[in-house]
């Protein structure tokens, strides 16, 4: 399916040509929701059992939730492995009260699904999300990524309307610079598309993570050429530290 369509504009007829994505962007909050749910009832990310693949790694989250009550109002962190591994985050923003829910493999729509259990009881003050890497292995086009997105953000707003969300551009990798061009078209769209919302930001890792040549980094990545090390983490925390000092996470 394409994302473009034709449109007759003025009384001469002519034909112009105008991409969904483009469209899109520049709806504001109550009709981009509204577009989001046509797109979605057309290009659907995952089915229920794809999406339930995750529910015993979620119920294991919240459980730890009830024996460990994690703070309220703090930056939340979810999304997939990248995040999941990313063991030192305390340690990588001391001061700042932090949340990992990253879970297994995992894709935005995944996410979005279980919003309800892993994002919204936490009442965070900004949502930093790592997804969009598997989507694209996955066959998800640039455009249904930006969707995605666009639908996580929709759901949160729908109980958070004020909290902040941060989407962490798709990495480079060594195991999928086959796939980099449309990782690289994802992150154009969702950038050009954040900075048309509110407190939705887009926080690039990308570019530092290439070298002189454009190709991925191995020095950054694990002996899998998919998943980072701590100097990978670095470039990371380095890009975030701009963000998360913009907002105040000394009160409840």
């Amino acid at each position: 399916m394409t994302l473009t369509d034709r449109s007759i504009a003025g009384d001469r007829g002519h034909v112009a040509t105008t991409s969904r994505r483009e469209r899109f962007m520049t709806l504001p909050l109550f009709r981009w929701v509204v577009a989001w749910l046509l797109c979605l009832a057309s290009a659907s990310a995952w089915s229920d059992s794809e999406a339930d693949r995750w529910r015993a790694e979620i119920d294991a989250l919240v459980a730890n939730d009830l024996a460990q009550p994690p703070p309220k109002h703090a930056v939340l962190f979810v999304g997939s492995s990248s995040i999941r591994l990313w063991t030192t985050l305390a340690a990588d923003f001391p001061g700042v009260p932090v949340i990992n829910r990253g879970f297994g493999g995992s894709m935005i729509a995944d996410t979005t699904q279980h919003a309800d259990r892993i994002v919204v009881p936490y009442r965070p003050r900004l949502i930093v999300l790592y997804a969009g890497d598997n989507d694209i292995d996955a066959g998800r086009t640039p455009d249904q990524v930006l969707i995605d997105f666009a639908a996580f953000v929709a759901r949160v707003r729908n109980d958070l309307p004020d909290a902040a969300i941060a989407f962490v551009s798709i990495k480079p990798s060594v195991a999928r610079v086959r796939l980099w061009p449309q990782m690289r078209e994802a992150n154009a769209a969702i950038a050009g598309w954040a900075a048309t919302q509110r407190r939705v930001h887009y926080v690039d890792v990308a570019t530092k993570m290439l070298d002189g040549a454009g190709r991925p980094r191995p020095e950054l990545l694990r002996e899998d050429g998919l998943h980072m090390n701590a100097a990978g983490y670095a470039i990371w925390t380095d890009a975030l530290k701009p963000l998360l000092a913009r907002y105040d996470f000394g009160s409840g």
